[in-house]
């Protein structure tokens, strides 16, 4: 029952953050479309703390829209998370497998032709607490090259970082990285 009502707060939060950009998607001209510009990526990632690997799989799939200025975002930490500590002479358990959601506003910086700098500020939310963040809620920050081949097609290379900003202890947060790729892009349709 935790998980349920955790899970309609987390869809009440993405719909308030994203309900002013409905709202202008709705008076687009009949030529864009409601969803013209929307992506809808899949991926594979791996989590790491610090300059270690914590030997985590991360299976993302995010969708954009509003030019790649919204990302709403689900995340499965397939594995647990552990990393061999020099300072403690042995292996630490960071995370057990869990889900996580995102919705961030994105920036493209040095947009150029065929690639952009993408820089992200939002929330995220977390299925359990573990060692990495004492909180389910957290702070959402990414930052990532967009590689753009072609209209309509996108790969992304985007570390990702999770943190409830030491509000609550433990916090060492959640760093991973994600490598994506557009399977329903929007300007397909044109």
């Amino acid at each position: 029952m935790r998980v349920k009502n955790a899970t309609l707060r987390v869809l009440g939060m993405l719909l308030w953050l994203t309900s002013g950009v409905w709202c202008r998607e709705a008076r687009a001209t009949e030529t864009d479309g409601f969803c013209s510009t929307c992506e809808l990526q899949l991926g594979i990632g791996g989590t790491f703390h610090y300059w270690a690997m914590t030997h985590g799989i991360v299976v993302p799939v995010t969708f954009n829209f509003d030019d790649n200025r919204y990302e709403l975002g689900a995340f499965r930490m397939a594995t647990a998370q552990s990393f061999y500590s020099e300072r403690f002479q042995g292996t630490e358990h960071n995370a057990n497998p869990y889900w996580g959601f995102s919705a961030s506003r994105r920036w493209e910086l040095f947009k150029r032709y065929h690639w952009r700098l993408v820089l992200g500020l939002g929330a995220s939310y977390k299925t359990e607490e573990d060692a990495l963040s004492a909180s389910h809620w957290n702070f959402a920050e990414q930052v990532g090259v967009r590689f753009v081949p072609r209209r309509g097609f996108a790969v992304e290379l985007t570390g990702r970082h999770w943190s409830n900003g030491g509000l609550k202890l433990p916090n060492h947060g959640q760093d991973f990285v994600t490598l994506t790729v557009s399977v329903w892009p929007g300007a397909w349709r044109h």
